[in-house]
């Protein structure tokens, strides 16, 4: 052991990025599309991105002055020669989708395996819903509205194991129905608010064997073709299986279970194909698609997804994989060290302890003095 030479590791951050590490080996490689060779791989793209993501950059300039000025983010996060704002910019938005996709499916698979299912009685449930992103003008592709730019991701939220599982990246403009299908598969169950409802769509699942738990319109056409008993006392008011829709314009083929329940005086009507459950475990699910509501604003505020450091479809679609990725990481972190879902605390603990380790191992009260080469001539002088 050198005392004199201190090879930087930074324990904290590296036990962050160790599972996606253990992927590496079957990442399809990143190749330059043109004669010049790459000036930053794909491991230290995403080790930057994550890297951002993780430490709250307001821009993609504020994180490459870190990456040039920063110790600890010049050694272990960016390249060895550094990288240029042109370099890092053109890696973003033309390289690294199909990598980053490859890399969030392992990953999301691996936690899955690794952290706790919390409604395995209910079976596996999948929300679904939409966000929007807000854009500048400068960005053609992303339609929404007459002087305003808009994207939307599309996500499926595993509310078993509280990660997200697939995503998808449209114009504001985009229609958040078709997306469902690529979401959900056979077996699992989403839960959808209103604006998934679709009576085509209901018919289509159910032939699919995809289960679904969607609120309704209360205004909704309902023929009954059965009625169940209900439980004295409960918050549910109706429980029958009905078809839904207008006879002969938009009414369903196949009968649906349809629930009607108050809340705090609000009343909600939910379809379901979901026949093994009781009318209120169907009510408990639907509350249950508040979580992507609570995912998708933690994930805005505390990592700081939507701040664009992109401004192509492909670059924000990086950036959006790249937040997915940090937050499966900071699951399967807290959930090995803590036992405990993502929160703001351990995320803030984790930013601490890479810093102190960082500057722990750089502090040197001598500032940039070579005590190596001193003792080398300091025993040279003796001998």
């Amino acid at each position: 052991m050198d005392p004199f030479c201190k090879q930087q590791k930074i324990p904290t951050f590296h036990e962050l990025f160790s599972p996606v590490q253990n992927i590496f080996h079957s990442v399809p490689p990143l190749e330059s599309k043109g004669n010049r060779p790459l000036q930053m791989n794909f491991e230290q793209q995403l080790k930057a991105l994550i890297y951002y993501h993780l430490e709250e950059h307001s821009s993609g300039r504020d994180l490459l002055q870190e990456l040039q000025e920063d110790d600890f983010a010049r050694t272990e996060i960016a390249p060895p020669d550094g990288i240029k704002k042109s370099s890092f910019f053109e890696a973003i938005n033309h390289r690294g989708i199909e990598q980053l996709l490859f890399i969030f499916t392992k990953l999301q698979a691996d936690a899955t395996k690794v952290l706790p299912q919390e409604y395995e009685h209910l079976g596996e449930l999948v929300s679904i819903d939409g966000s929007f992103i807000d854009a500048v003008l400068s960005m053609h592709w992303a339609d929404y509205r007459k002087g305003a730019k808009k994207a939307k991701a599309h996500l499926g939220f595993n509310l078993n194991h509280s990660i997200p599982s697939k995503i998808y990246l449209t114009d504001g403009k985009g229609d958040e129905r078709p997306f469902v299908n690529k979401i959900l598969s056979p077996g699992q169950t989403g839960i959808m608010d209103r604006y998934y409802q679709c009576h085509k769509d209901f018919d289509l699942w159910q032939t699919e064997g995809k289960h679904f738990v969607c609120r309704i319109k209360e205004n909704t056409n309902k023929s009954v073709i059965k009625t169940n008993p209900l439980k004295p006392g409960s918050i549910v008011f109706y429980d029958a299986l009905v078809l839904l829709g207008t006879p002969q314009v938009n009414q369903t083929e196949k009968p649906v279970r349809l629930i009607g329940y108050w809340i705090d005086a609000k009343e909600y009507w939910v379809a379901t194909d979901r026949h093994d459950l009781t009318a209120e475990d169907i009510a408990s699910l639907y509350k249950l698609r508040w979580n992507i509501e609570i995912f998708f604003g933690w994930w805005k505020r505390h990592l700081k997804v939507y701040h664009l450091i992109a401004r192509s479809q492909h670059g924000l679609m990086v950036q959006i994989l790249a937040g997915l990725i940090t937050y499966l990481l900071l699951a399967i972190y807290c959930h090995n060290n803590f036992k405990e879902k993502v929160s703001i605390k351990r995320v803030r603990e984790l930013r601490i302890k890479i810093n102190n380790e960082a500057r722990n191992l750089n502090f040197s009260p001598f500032g940039n003095y070579n005590f190596k080469e001193h003792a080398k001539n300091y025993n040279h002088a003796k001998t």
